[in-house]
């Protein structure tokens, strides 16, 4: 491809259309990640068992939509900072939620659809998966166009493992503690059967070369007693929660529980962050510019939070209006996470929209992700994207995106996955 053919059109828009000469040197990635982990033979096989985690090709992202979404994070994190927009949030949120021990949130992640009239902010996630090994696969890529190689250029790797490790200390710091953490366990149920455990063990192997102690986890395996959090014997002293029980109430997680409610672990990201962040009631009010106006942000902060689709609660009163124009909406459970339980519209039937219309689920504007065409097998096929951007109070650690076919994101698509953002 040469430069004349990107013409008048985003440069971006047709990479994603034509660019097919930049691969992914799987055998390369392979190797990397195997010297990384801490289990070089379970790493391995761990990776070769999931064949559609990484995408064959990457994305390309215009300068001027990261810096829209740029814009955007830092209006939620404007909006989720203001004293009334707390109360709102936290009135329909668990009451564990309510403790505040500082910790910001480790790995929050903004997901967009990028469509022609700009980035629209999908949904939010505390505790977003995917950033350790997105880390290494944008260095497994090769290319042959100068404009790939000058994307690829841009692409800010070099500070992401020292800004982790930053984020991590600014953590255990703002509960109080000095000095650095001595242990750390990396929680989630049943670790080795969670499809990005490969992650895990890179993550454990992150903070060992800094000198830390780290266990993979699950929560049923801590006990709390004389006012520590132990595992085997050993005190926790930092918990990266890969939880999706967000109000530590599920059966197995009543160590963790009491010891986040006593003050005895940094545990992070914490039930305070998803309140604030996550839920995705909270998606209501950020796309309300009714309700936007009741906050302290900027005209250009107001303007910002435009692009989030427009997202209503499923209410007995909207029932039938909602059902009447569900092609235009998604339908996503409030607490929802993974794309589970979330129905687009135009393929709901009326026994799902009996469940739906029961409560506890939102109705969000359709936002229609864009493309990216790739080469599997010498044929050619269109796969739907979206872009991650990891982030620590407000500030990006890594942007990424997902390359899948079907209703929402998923690791089954040949040729999907994860994939590296080049910005151009």
């Amino acid at each position: 491809m040469t430069g004349d053919e990107l013409g008048a059109e985003d440069r971006d828009a047709v990479l994603n259309r034509e660019c097919f000469c930049v691969t992914l040197d799987s055998a390369g990635l392979l190797t990397a990640i195997q010297s990384e982990a801490s289990d070089p033979d379970l790493a391995a096989a761990l990776l070769v068992a999931r064949p559609h985690l990484f995408a064959a090709m990457p994305v390309f992202l215009a300068e001027h939509d990261l810096k829209a979404m740029l814009d955007l994070i830092a209006a939620v994190e404007a909006t989720a900072a203001d004293p009334a927009y707390q109360a709102q949030v936290l009135a329909w949120a668990p009451a564990i939620a309510r403790h505040d021990f500082g910790p910001r949130g480790a790995f929050m992640g903004y997901d967009f659809h990028l469509g022609a009239d700009g980035p629209k902010l999908i949904e939010v996630n505390t505790n977003a998966g995917g950033a350790f090994l997105n880390a290494f696969l944008a260095r497994a890529q090769g290319a042959c166009c100068r404009e790939a190689e000058d994307a690829m250029r841009a692409a800010p790797m070099a500070e992401f493992e020292a800004a982790v490790w930053e984020m991590f200390l600014s953590e255990w710091s703002s509960q109080g503690r000095t000095d650095q953490p001595r242990s750390i366990a990396i929680v989630d149920d049943r670790p080795r059967e969670q499809y990005l455990f490969p992650e895990f063990l890179l993550a454990q192997r992150f903070f060992e070369r800094h000198g830390v102690k780290a266990w993979i986890v699950d929560p049923g395996e801590l006990r709390f007693a004389d006012g520590l959090l132990q595992y085997e014997g050993e005190t926790v002293d930092l918990v990266y929660n890969r939880l999706v029980d967000f109000a530590l109430t599920d059966a197995g997680h009543e160590s963790l529980h009491e010891a986040y409610i006593a003050g005895a672990v940094v545990l992070t990201p914490g039930p305070r962050n998803h309140a604030l962040f996550a839920d995705k009631r909270n998606l209501t009010l950020l796309s309300d510019p009714v309700a936007a106006n009741a906050f302290k942000l900027t005209p250009d902060q107001r303007r910002s939070l435009s692009a989030v689709p427009r997202t209503v609660m499923v209410t007995a009163g909207n029932a039938d209006e909602l059902w009447s124009a569900r092609k235009r909406y998604f339908f996503k459970p409030a607490g929802g996470h993974g794309g589970k339980a979330v129905y687009r519209g135009d393929k709901m039937t009326r026994g799902v929209w009996e469940e739906v219309q029961q409560g506890g689920y939102i109705a969000q504007e359709l936002a229609a992700p864009s493309e990216r065409r790739i080469r599997i097998d010498g044929e050619i096929k269109a796969l739907k994207l979206d872009v991650r951007l990891y982030t620590y109070k407000g500030a990006p650690l890594l942007t990424a995106a997902r390359v899948y076919q079907g209703q929402t994101t998923n690791f089954r698509t040949p040729g999907g996955g994860f994939a590296p953002v080049f910005v151009t």
